[in-house]
């Protein structure tokens, strides 16, 4: 009874809330470690008379934008996790639908067929696009790699 309870309530509480929270706090952590870390270094080097490079400092610069091709590539690595994982469910849901005594004890086994599904839709939407993407933008990927090829003066 009392470990149904857990099961059933903790769970999802702990995942869906606690670890989110954690996740975040711990990164938050984190910065303001090597922020503090930073400026002690500052202190002891200005105490010492050295000179103190300032631009350690500064945020950190943006990132360059994707390329199209880095794009597409991101889509295809998507499609292949997310139609992976969709099989790999669907497997799941089919075994525990043909062997009735399959996962029957776990919390998720009643949800592996409708996750598989979606996985798998999601998966097969991202080739579509991949494909698709490839064949509208051949000629931007191509201009995109002349310009990278080309020496600039």
């Amino acid at each position: 009874m009392l470990n149904d309870i857990l099961v059933n309530f903790g769970v999802p509480f702990f995942i869906c809330v606690v670890l989110p929270i954690m996740v975040v706090w711990l990164v938050a952590r984190t910065r303001q470690h090597e922020t503090d870390r930073k400026a002690e270094i500052m202190l002891k080097a200005i105490e010492a008379g050295v000179p103190v490079d300032m631009t350690q400092f500064e945020p950190a610069k943006k990132k360059a934008p994707k390329s199209i091709k880095q794009e597409l590539l991101d889509k295809l690595n998507g499609a292949c996790v997310t139609s992976l994982m969709g099989a790999g469910f669907l497997t799941l849901g089919i075994l525990r639908v043909v062997i009735t005594d399959f996962g029957r004890n776990t919390f998720i086994n009643k949800f592996w067929l409708p996750a598989g599904a979606v996985l798998l839709a999601v998966g097969i939407g991202l080739f579509i696009s991949y494909f698709v993407g490839k064949k509208m933008l051949a000629k931007e990927i191509e201009a995109e790699e002349n310009a990278l090829n080309q020496p600039k003066e």
